[in-house]
């Protein structure tokens, strides 16, 4: 397969829509007869990604584009960006606030699931602007 993207718009703060399009992927790669294993590490990264944009992020988006051989899901908002990365890549940092804790959220997990289940990540922030999160997925 090659050359097929899909784009989803996550709103910030919409609880109610939050994982839609995390789901949306999911039912297609099943569609598309890829390996379960590879569709829930996908699914999981689409997840924490859309979780984070909803709670952290301004308005944002997830694609994604597979072509042979790989997968790559892009996550980008406009929200306040992220201070230190690499502490926010550690496993349990989270900024979540009290009200995120209180609906279950803020385990500080997201990031660190996000890169135990992407063979490739990339993360850039800038304070203010926004983030951008890169997973490459091999799929051979």
């Amino acid at each position: 397969m090659t050359g097929l993207k899909k784009t989803y718009r996550i709103n910030a703060k919409d609880f109610i829509h939050a994982g839609e399009a995390s789901i949306n992927i999911q039912n297609l790669l099943k569609s598309l007869d890829f390996d379960p294993q590879i569709i829930r590490r996908i699914a999981i990264c689409g997840y924490e990604g859309e979780m984070n944009v909803v709670m952290h992020g301004g308005d944002g988006q997830l694609s994604v584009e597979i072509d042979t051989g790989t997968l790559v899901m892009e996550i980008s908002d406009n929200g306040s960006g992220i201070e230190d990365i690499e502490k926010a890549m550690q496993a349990g940092f989270s900024t979540a606030s009290d009200e995120h804790r209180e609906m279950g959220f803020g385990a500080g997990m997201g990031l660190p699931n996000m890169k135990k289940n992407s063979d490739e990540i990339a993360v850039e922030s800038t304070k203010g602007q926004g983030t951008r999160v890169r997973m490459v997925f091999h799929l051979s």
